[in-house]
């Protein structure tokens, strides 16, 4: 593997067109390295456009094509396995009797490498090597593979410090020729075998556990354990001497660790450690002991949360999730920051931005208008409750692990709970932020760990369930993971950089609540946020009929200090719960129905009906007119076609417009706020090019465009006039009047010219357009246009046609509301 970088600058091009060996479309470059079966390359790949490491075997002339046939298989199934301390294999080929094999390119030096340079390696820093091996080791044997050549040459330290290994299983099926291995057969390598792998014994995880323990040994020593000169003898010594460490070890090498390495190394396979992840345990628990009992309790638990986020840096999205956390924390630590800065860093990450905006324009965030732009969001919305936001998403974003959504989404769905209930109960805005996130992030560390750590927090949950010996969730995370979820939590908090009010709010106040409101506004957020998940828990795990004087309970224990009454708390958790099922809509979480989280979702009657979206009022003209759908509703279903993913998109942000205009009109509202959020609604769903609001002169008993939307379309505006009282009205004044819908698909054909105004064929002049007359009581009063300049660009289903007519609906509710 690769022992250093190649910086790629402008000579590139000049290096890839002097060397002159390809293998396939891979242009060699150099060479990073011999074995004695393969040889390792430094090469482009063209077609990605990428560096890459190509390792070449050489196998005897003489081997037959089943055998590489079933290289080439087993290296396609090893290309299956992921995780961040494997190499991953691109590509596995053969090219004129060469099998080669194609790994990402790592900038770094191989652990033999390493060690010639180097000589022993720290225990720590060893150890620490190990468990990065032993963590890639273990995710193999889960999916069934068996490195069976695990030696230093196959390890790579990378620029981070990380061990990654690479060749799982493969290049040691490949023989060489004329080799001198008396047991050619048995894959691997002479003084890194273990005695069943010596004597031909099919793969098996055990055969891993005793190479490790070589490799460990190996860095502890800085020479091989087993080195003889005569493969036979090295053969020999392993199957038939318990291997031993020399008496003397470098410092740090205590009897505990030297224990751990024996253990591995043991020749009979039922006394070695039963898996990898046993091994990687051990070496845990050997870690910590490093602190002492004299260290206290405090400096354990650092110690423990040293090795959970090291277990948490070994998944993929740890990083990113940890980096997107910061990011998000650094541009809104103060409303000093410019709205500039923060739309920047945001628009960086376009699927946040998308979720962002859309999660923005739900009842929960909505500011009585749709918003469209980042940066209008961070003007209405605020730093801290971008941040907010943000923070949800990423989180979130980072919860989606099939193996234990159910779960995770419970989990997730509950601190979300418990955040709009703190918010709720806050009437200031800086505390209602403070206690949202304070309260979110109260059980952040059960969150994560329900995620990084499945196993043991169900042995978690196990244990605060148990009949006989049932523990609080404190106790029970100590015993299993070694600290409490609040250590974990606040740990990550600090790592993150969260700011010391929401770590400050993290930590559960404990004893009896004050009599009183604590002076200290920080103080009293802490006792809410505590409160908020109390109530969360009983709406999550309490029957619906017990859940109203659970909650008083609640309210009871903690009134005074909150400074809440039951009907305060009542009403607050009412609204949280209409908006949690808002935000739930907003990120597209789904939960199976009958389920804990399904609890959460599910609204009591008194409070459907305010969850309802408002119905306008209709008029028996608007029935069957012109407008008809052009095509069929789409099936929303999994692999559905481009076409039917994009109507679904078009529904999806035609009904969230309605949702957010009709909570905008519960409450007080400006009228051409709602007419405005009508009009972008329409533009951003359907993509119409421009759209025009017109309204009746009473005086000229004209119909004038007012305002509108859409590229130059200012230009137009005043000029779209068209006479309600004429003899002969053109096509806009006969839709009015009769408050007929219309859709011109082809407004070039000569019936549709003939009965346009001279105006419009001079200047809109659309290949199509839509036409949504308002009227109230058959007297019409304005009317919606709206456009498309590329012919047989509109299109409607009978679901989006319904939704458009609701929007104009709400138009005409909204002007009875207002007059």
């Amino acid at each position: 593997m690769p022992d250093t970088q190649t910086a790629r600058s402008g000579d590139d091009s000049r290096s890839r067109q002097v060397a002159k060996s390809l293998l396939g479309r891979f242009e060699l470059i150099r060479i990073l390295g011999k074995g004695a079966q393969s040889t390792v390359w430094l090469a482009f790949d063209p077609r990605m456009e990428r560096e890459v490491a190509v390792k070449v075997m050489r196998p005897g002339a003489g081997v037959d094509g089943q055998a590489v046939a079933q290289w080439l298989q087993e290296a396609r199934s090893v290309g299956r396995v992921t995780h961040p301390n494997i190499v991953p294999v691109y590509e596995a080929d053969i090219h004129e009797a060469q099998p080669y094999l194609v790994f990402e390119y790592i900038a770094g030096n191989t652990l033999d490498q390493h060690l010639k340079q180097n000589g022993a390696l720290p225990a720590s820093q060893a150890v620490a090597l190990m468990m990065d091996v032993l963590d890639a080791v273990a995710v193999a044997h889960a999916s069934g593979v068996v490195h069976r050549d695990l030696k230093p040459s196959n390890i790579v330290i990378d620029g981070a410090g990380r061990a990654r290994v690479m060749d799982f299983g493969i290049a040691a099926r490949i023989p060489e020729a004329n080799s001198k291995d008396p047991h050619p057969g048995s894959g691997g390598t002479i003084g890194y075998l273990s005695p069943e792998a010596a004597n031909g014994a099919a793969p098996s995880p055990a055969m891993d556990i005793f190479s490790a323990g070589l490799v460990l040994a190996e860095m502890l020593m800085g020479r091989q354990l087993v080195m003889e000169s005569d493969p036979y003898r090295a053969i020999y010594r392993v199957t038939n001497e318990q291997l031993d460490l020399p008496k003397v070890m470098p410092a740090g090498v205590d009897d505990q660790l030297r224990a751990i390495v024996l253990r591995a190394l043991a020749r009979d396979n039922s006394k070695r450690f039963v898996s990898a992840r046993l091994f990687q345990s051990e070496l845990e628990l050997w870690v910590k002991s490093l602190q002492g009992p004299a260290a206290g309790s405090e400096a354990s638990n650092n110690a423990t949360l040293e090795f959970l986020l090291r277990r948490m840096r070994h998944k993929s999205d740890f990083p990113a999730l940890s980096d997107s956390v910061t990011r998000i924390q650094s541009m809104a630590r103060s409303d000093k920051e410019s709205v500039g800065s923060v739309t920047n860093e945001i628009l960086k990450d376009v699927a946040l931005t998308n979720k962002l905006l859309r999660l923005v324009n739900s009842a929960h965030y909505a500011r009585g208008g749709s918003i469209s732009t980042v940066s209008r969001a961070v003007h209405l919305v605020g730093f801290n409750g971008i941040r907010n936001m943000a923070l949800s998403l990423v989180l979130l974003e980072h919860m989606q692990d099939k193996a234990h959504a159910a779960q995770l989404k419970e989990e997730f769905l509950r601190s979300l709970m418990a955040g709009s209930i703190g918010g709720e109960l806050c009437p200031l805005v800086r505390d209602s932020e403070e206690a949202f996130i304070g309260s979110m992030f109260q059980n952040l560390g059960r969150l994560l760990a329900q995620f990084y750590f499945p196993e043991e927090a169900n042995n978690i949950r196990t244990l605060t369930q148990s009949a006989r010996d049932r523990k609080t969730e404190e106790a029970a995370s100590i015993s299993v993971l070694g600290l409490s979820y609040e250590e974990l939590g606040l740990g990550i908090a600090k790592s993150w950089g969260l700011p010391p009010g929401i770590q400050r709010c993290m930590r559960k106040p404990t004893g009896t609540p004050p009599s009183t409101p604590p002076s200290d506004a920080a103080e009293r957020i802490r006792w809410i946020a505590l409160a908020s998940n109390e109530i969360a828990d009983v709406l999550l795990r309490s029957d619906a009929r017990e859940v109203d004087d659970r909650i008083a309970a609640v309210t009871k224990k903690y009134a005074n200090v909150m400074g809440s009454s039951i009907k305060l708390v009542n009403e607050a958790t009412a609204k949280a719960r209409l908006k949690l099922v808002d935000l739930a809509n907003a990120m597209d979480i789904h939960v199976a129905p009958g389920s804990a989280a399904a609890k959460l979702l599910q609204l009591p009657v008194e409070l459907s009906s305010r969850a309802a979206p408002l119905q306008a009022e209709t008029d028996g003209n608007l029935g069957s007119f012109a407008l008809q759908a052009t095509q069929a509703a789409p099936l929303d279903e999994p692999g559905a076609p481009p076409s039917t993913r994009r109507n679904n998109l078009v529904a999806e942000t035609l009904s969230a417009g309605i949702q957010d205009i009709t909570n905008a009109m519960v409450d007080d509202f400006k009228l051409t706020d709602v007419l405005r959020m009508i009009l972008e609604t329409m533009l951003r769903a359907l993509e119409f090019d421009r759209i025009i609001f017109c309204m009746r002169d009473a005086k000229t008993e004209m119909m004038t465009g007012r305002f509108g939307l859409g590229q130059g379309v200012e230009a137009h505006i005043k000029g779209f006039k068209t006479h309600l009282k004429a003899a002969s009205p053109d096509l806009f004044g006969v839709v009015c009047i009769k408050g007929a819908d219309t859709m011109i698909s082809d407004a070039a054909e000569l019936r549709i010219v003939q009965r346009l105004p001279a105006w419009y064929r001079s200047g809109l002049n659309a290949a199509a357009f839509l036409l949504l007359p308002l009227q109230i009581k058959g007297a019409p009063f304005g009317l919606i246009y709206a456009d498309k300049l590329k012919h047989g660009a509109l299109e409607l289903d009978e679901k989006e046609l319904a939704l458009l007519r609701t929007l104009r609906n709400q138009a005409v509710m909204a002007f009875k509301q207002s007059s």
